[in-house]
């Protein structure tokens, strides 16, 4: 979807990302302080079902949001790609980029819990409820022909969230061969409805403070003070893989874009001020036009490069999301088997592309759900690592800023010596 649809759809919605921060806080203190009082037991008869109604209606819009993001950005990369060579090239690099921090969460966020693991009395203390399910994982034979449902309605039912992502991927491009009027007509069905879903989504995430606090009563006054101390952990770890991104963009500049290494530092830093001011990477994109322009980086690409990075483009997104995951999937007693993480990697590649240039809180149900059903893990604790995306939204922007203006030197450089 393009960033200027979504912030038409999102601009009369105020996500209120403090708010529900705050909430949470107030739903923790309140809990933990209640945890031995006869009186909270009345408390919890309330705030209980008011927590879970509004968890449910949160993942009441995971599916039919990811599947028309899913067609629109898919519609659109394939579009981009008939742009010529350059579109090309800079999608072929987007997706390396992306499926390298897919690979890198698999491999360093186990071994991160391994060397830091999660403070003793806070295992299990981000548990919505005792009746969270934990999904059965296939073993690799049932996996492979789990990949493609009969009836994608009643995958869609069961929350089988691989076979229907595969489904609307192949629907997406099919969509994009079609003949023009037919794209249109099919691409701007989806927009809309794309849009209607933010808009759902938005009036859900306005009420986030409510429910969060209801569900940090119950959290609190079943696990004290472990609750926070598997926040602060979650939010440690979940941003060192943004940390990692982020540094692996000074390389790719000077590997990629020949950039000299204290030269980049420095151009990229007014970029990186403004992806911090303004957690969006929309609005630093004039930063970022700024610090290529004196990088030496040429108008022509990149004026094409950042625009397209802004729209289709989370260089942070499948490391960090698959971070939560993996994270949540240890809380939960998940096992993490290769089947487990294949599913995931595949889910955190695809939906990538479609959850762009949305707001954190909102991107972080759209992108982590999916890989989260997809893994088996209970999604329940989502609903209140939301109230703490704001700090790791932070890191998040910075490195994707950054690979943004790093790519954009990668891309003008080779776009020169083909030249030469």
């Amino acid at each position: 979807m393009a960033a200027s649809g979504v912030s038409d759809t999102l601009q009369d919605i105020n996500l209120p990302a403090g708010w529900t921060f705050a909430g949470l806080v107030l739903g923790l203190g309140l809990g933990w302080v209640l945890a031995d009082n006869t009186v909270i037991a009345p408390i919890l008869l309330v705030a209980g079902p008011v927590g879970k109604l509004w968890l449910q209606a949160l993942q009441m819009t995971i599916i039919p949001l990811v599947a028309s993001l899913l067609v629109v950005g898919i519609v659109k990369m394939v579009d981009t790609a008939r742009a010529g060579a350059m579109a090309r090239r800079t999608l072929s690099t987007f997706i390396a980029i992306l499926a390298c921090g897919t690979l890198l969460a698999c491999l360093v966020v186990p071994a991160l819990l391994n060397l830091f693991p999660i403070p003793n009395g806070a295992r299990g203390a981000l548990q919505i409820s005792h009746t969270d399910t934990v999904q059965q994982v296939p073993g690799l034979g049932a996996f492979f022909e789990s990949l493609i449902a009969p009836n994608v309605v009643t995958a869609a039912a069961n929350n089988a969230i691989l076979p229907v992502i595969i489904f609307f991927a192949a629907l997406a491009v099919a969509i994009a061969r079609l003949p023009i009027a037919q794209r249109k007509l099919l691409h701007g069905f989806f927009e809309a409805l794309g849009n209607a879903m933010l808009m759902v989504i938005g009036w859900i995430l306005w009420i986030a403070p409510i429910g969060v606090f209801a569900l940090a009563i119950g959290l609190a006054a079943r696990a004290g003070s472990g609750a926070v101390a598997a926040l602060g952990h979650y939010m440690l770890l979940v941003s060192s893989l943004g940390l990692i991104v982020l540094l692996a963009s000074y390389p790719l500049a000077v590997l990629g874009g020949g950039k000299r290494l204290g030269r980049f530092s420095r151009e990229v830093l007014p970029a990186q001020a403004v992806a911090l001011s303004t957690q969006s990477s929309l609005a630093s994109l004039p930063a970022m036009l700024a610090s290529c322009r004196q990088l030496g980086v040429r108008d022509i690409s990149a004026d094409f490069v950042l625009p397209l990075a802004v729209a289709i483009f989370r260089a942070t997104s499948p490391a960090m999301n698959m971070a939560v995951a993996i994270y949540v999937a240890h809380l939960s007693g998940v096992p993490l088997t290769p089947a487990t993480l294949a599913a995931g990697a595949a889910v955190a590649m695809i939906t990538t592309m479609g959850s762009v240039s949305l707001p954190g809180a909102v991107s972080f149900v759209t992108s982590i759900g999916p890989i989260a059903l997809a893994m088996g893990v209970p999604i329940g604790p989502l609903a209140l690592l939301v109230a703490v995306e704001m700090l790791p939204d932070l890191m998040r922007t910075v490195g994707n800023v950054t690979m943004n203006v790093a790519v954009a030197s990668t891309i003008d450089r080779q776009s020169n010596l083909e030249q030469v």
